[in-house]
């Protein structure tokens, strides 16, 4: 149960950055820019978190293996996110990539043990 709310909570904060991002909602935009990522960047980003939460729902649906891949695969990126945030010296925007980070290692972890 508790995996279940949880891989619920990261498919619905994913689904909602990867929308914010396909829109280019400003605070994405200005963020790019704080941490230096080329805008040109951000359909492939928003892509890829998008793909993410689908394959957490398609795990909760039924192919487990498909949920565990979208996990670790949601993990690589926010880790990517946190180190370019990082890189970039942009501490003030850092505690939305942790935010996601956590959430994504934590369905991982759930889904490794159950």
């Amino acid at each position: 149960m508790f995996y279940t709310i949880i891989t619920i909570v990261t498919i619905a904060v994913n689904a909602a950055g990867a929308l914010a991002s396909f829109t280019g909602a400003r605070f994405i935009t200005d963020t790019l820019t704080e941490i230096k990522v080329q805008p040109r960047w951000l359909p492939v980003l928003a892509s890829l978190q998008a793909a993410g939460a689908l394959g957490l729902l398609l795990g909760l649906l039924g192919l487990p293996a498909i949920g565990l891949a979208a996990a670790t695969g949601l993990v690589l990126y926010f880790l990517g996110a946190v180190i370019t945030h990082l890189r970039a010296g942009a501490h003030r925007s850092l505690a939305s990539p942790l935010l996601f980070l956590a959430l994504a290692v934590t369905t991982l972890a759930l889904a490794i043990v159950r």
